[in-house]
């Protein structure tokens, strides 16, 4: 079916690019690499180079071309592939770190700022090479500049697999004194999940699914500064017609993310796959999550009220993005990251918002705790157990949950740690030091929740 967008329609869209801080977050181009097993870290590694290359060596060209085009901003261009541990199982974790260098080296020839798919879904146990691609994660990001990672440990259907909950903990230790001298910024790169989705084309958790085709075109839209504009527009409006607004707003950008991505598809002759919806802040000041909540009538973010506010701006997102497209898949909601979300940082700042207030406001929006910063001599276990903490909210609630969390070596809480670019900023957050490590050390498996019994 031909896809059509009035002049009024581009008018519209021209204003909320130079006014309000819209523009399409990331066009991602997913590629199937279960044909590139070879006999060893090098051949395979080789072949998913060639692959790569083959495939997206015009994704940043056509990118430029239609921001040029259309005059919306493409911020960044990407590539995620089939989760390594599937394709190389049966290799060695040097083999895997071999691997990653070669994605590496990929990403940086086509000129990509980041490469998902160093990945393993470990939900209900773990293969070799899963292990082996585990143990590899810690060096990969370490000795690459634009390689992403993510392990699932959990979903509805599976329960928690909290061998694998432990083994995070310290990988996500180890990742960070690793990368020391960059404030853990390996962290920055390494998600864990329940529930993750195939589709998803937002770092660090992009991977290419076992279900996707060959190839693929996936967009992640953004807007929170046009969904903050429409909400001021409105300062006595009642809840329900304000969100009537938010809907109509979220209509508007997801027409802009289809057209983006119907236009990349066509002349990189990839099929188009979904438009994420998620409203992706960045640290630009009226570009925040944060701000449309504080917009709604909270004083800050992290007030009694605000995990309301939030599931109403999700649902709403979600509902008016829905009628824009036929192909709305990814997480689709809003992001609340602490570094990458301006007015999040000030909250924290100011003493409003704690991460148990973060995990709370996680049972309703997009993901989960996203880029926290903690002290750096926070233990593994308990950084395992707020994973464990988050995987259960995904899985009771049949959602995508998940954690990003960077134990920044040698700070303490109200320290800083400092990224840049889109990952921003953050002040160091205070966490609860009552230790579960006797919960962890159990290990073994949760079960799945009674309604994961629906077929």
């Amino acid at each position: 079916m031909p896809f059509h967008i009035s002049k009024d329609e581009i008018m519209e869209t021209v204003r909320m690019v130079q006014s309000e801080n819209l523009d399409i977050r990331t066009i991602t181009m997913g590629i199937n690499i279960q044909d590139c097993r070879h006999r060893d870290g090098n051949a395979t590694g080789k072949s998913i180079y060639d692959k790569i290359v083959k495939y997206a060596g015009n994704l940043v060209k056509t990118g430029d071309e239609i921001e040029k085009e259309y005059g919306i901003p493409i911020i960044n261009k990407r590539i995620s592939v089939t989760p390594v541990a599937n394709v190389a199982d049966g290799l060695n974790r040097d083999d895997m770190i071999t691997i990653g260098k070669y994605m590496d080296e990929a990403a940086r020839e086509v000129g990509v700022n980041f490469i998902g798919g160093f990945s393993a879904l470990v939900h209900k146990g773990f293969t070799h090479g899963d292990k082996d691609l585990i143990a590899a994660i810690p060096y990969v990001l370490s000795n690459t500049e634009r390689v992403c990672s993510s392990v699932n440990v959990a979903t509805t259907k599976a329960g928690i697999n909290m061998d694998a909950v432990y083994l995070m903990g310290n990988t996500i230790k180890q990742t960070a004194e690793l990368t020391a001298d960059n404030d853990g910024i390996g962290c920055a790169k390494l998600v864990v999940f329940c529930n993750a989705a195939e589709d998803n084309p937002f770092m660090a958790g992009a991977f290419h699914g076992i279900g996707e085709p060959e190839s693929t075109i996936n967009i992640g839209v953004s807007g929170p500064g046009v969904v903050l504009n429409a909400v001021r527009k409105y300062p006595e409006m009642d809840l329900g017609e304000l969100a009537n607004v938010i809907k109509k707003t979220a209509f508007k950008v997801t027409r802009t993310g289809e057209l983006v991505g119907r236009v990349a598809s066509k002349r990189l002759g990839v099929p188009f796959g979904i438009v994420d919806l998620s409203l992706a802040p960045t640290p630009a000041i009226g570009d925040s999550v944060a701000d449309i909540l504080q917009s709604m009538g909270l004083e800050r973010v992290g007030a009694h009220g605000s995990t309301a506010a939030l599931a109403m701006l999700n649902d709403a997102v979600k509902k008016g993005g829905a009628m824009a497209s036929s192909y709305v898949g990814g997480l689709s909601g809003a992001f609340i990251p602490v570094s990458e979300d301006a007015g999040m940082i000030d909250a924290v700042l100011a003493g409003a918002l704690n991460i148990d207030k973060l995990e709370a406001m996680t049972c309703v929006c997009s993901v989960g705790l996203d880029m926290i910063a903690i002290p750096g001599d926070t233990s593994s276990e308990i950084i395992s157990a707020i994973i464990a903490d988050e995987a259960a909210i995904g899985m009771i609630n049949r959602k995508t949950t998940a954690v990003r969390l960077i134990p920044a070596p040698g700070k303490k809480v109200g320290d800083w740690v400092e990224f840049g670019g889109l990952l921003g900023r953050a002040p160091v957050m205070k966490v609860n030091q009552f230790s579960p490590a006797g919960f962890i050390n159990r290990r073994g498996r949760i079960p799945a929740p009674i309604h994961s019994l629906n077929n």
